[in-house]
């Protein structure tokens, strides 16, 4: 009995040559969500910034930098900057605390005090404007009573700070929460039995853990104060080199139809904005490459 060799590849494949097909990704779509994500952020990000640069770009090097760099523009930069900076470095230190609160204790009204967290949030700029200044002007409660102790807030770069710490710390507390969480009291025990002090414990084991976490709240907090408007006005004052902040000031220019000079302020505003939150996510990567690597 005669055994037919096997069939060729052409033959089983009707003349057609097989091809080695492409390994399936575990999570497909790869090509369609990706390019919806860079066409949304487009949309909402990439075009209207470029807007903005085009725009200032218009106006030419020489009256560009009269209208960016003008001393009232100056003094609104380093107000802006200034007490965004304050109110991220205050918000991290008391951030932290009130997370450690809320994750490491059980007392009573904790889901109040964690609702209180978020309240910030939820309540319009507007509304928290007005009832800081209510209640830090001279004829307010608190405002009175530092007014006779010889400290003023309202109508200050102070006032400012507050509102800008106000509005910017949920944005810690959230982010160094769930860190917080996930850490348990293992470790802190484990340090505890080692003869290691509470000091210690933070400095050694919970500070290098919470470190990237607690960048990430300031650089939220920081970016959300650089830009803050409804809040800021009204306990703010608004006096040009003293109290007046650069969103505010762009606001001015729009008013008087200086579309030019209005994104001038927000072009620079806006490098500003990039290069520092480029500073501090360089500084969370070297963080992570440092406890990666050990060293």
């Amino acid at each position: 009995m005669t055994i037919a060799p096997p069939l060729s590849a052409p033959a089983i494949g009707k003349g057609r040559v097989s091809r080695r097909r492409r390994p399936r990704s575990a999570m497909p779509g790869l090509g369609l969500t990706l390019g919806l994500t860079w066409l949304w952020l487009g949309i909402l990000v990439l075009l209207p910034l470029a807007a903005v640069a085009a725009k200032s770009l218009s106006l030419g090097p020489a009256h560009f930098a009269e209208v960016a760099f003008s001393p009232r523009a100056l003094a609104a930069y380093r107000l802006s900057f200034g007490a965004a900076l304050a109110a991220g470095a205050i918000n991290t230190v008391f951030g932290l605390l009130i997370a450690w609160v809320l994750v490491r204790y059980d007392f009573p009204g904790k889901r109040l005090a964690s609702a209180l967290v978020d309240l910030p949030f939820a309540l319009p700029t507007a509304v928290a404007g007005i009832a800081l200044t209510a209640i830090y002007a001279n004829t307010g409660f608190l405002g009175g009573l530092l007014q006779a102790a010889g400290i003023k807030i309202a109508y200050t770069p102070a006032g400012v700070v507050l509102a800008l710490v106000f509005i910017g710390l949920p944005f810690v507390v959230r982010t160094v929460e769930p860190v917080l969480s996930d850490l348990g009291k293992d470790i802190e025990e484990a340090a505890a039995t080692l003869g290691a002090g509470r000091a210690t414990i933070f400095r050694r084991v919970l500070l290098p853990e919470i470190a990237p976490a607690l960048l990430t709240g300031f650089a939220l907090a920081f970016a959300r104060g650089v830009g803050e408007y409804g809040s800021v006005i009204f306990i703010a004052g608004n006096m040009p080199f003293q109290s007046e902040i650069a969103p505010l000031l762009i606001v001015t220019q729009l008013e008087q139809f200086d579309y030019e000079g209005a994104t001038a302020i927000a072009a620079v505003m806006l490098i500003a904005s990039f290069v520092l939150l480029a500073a501090i996510n360089a500084l969370q990567a070297r963080e992570r490459q440092w406890r990666s690597t050990g060293q």
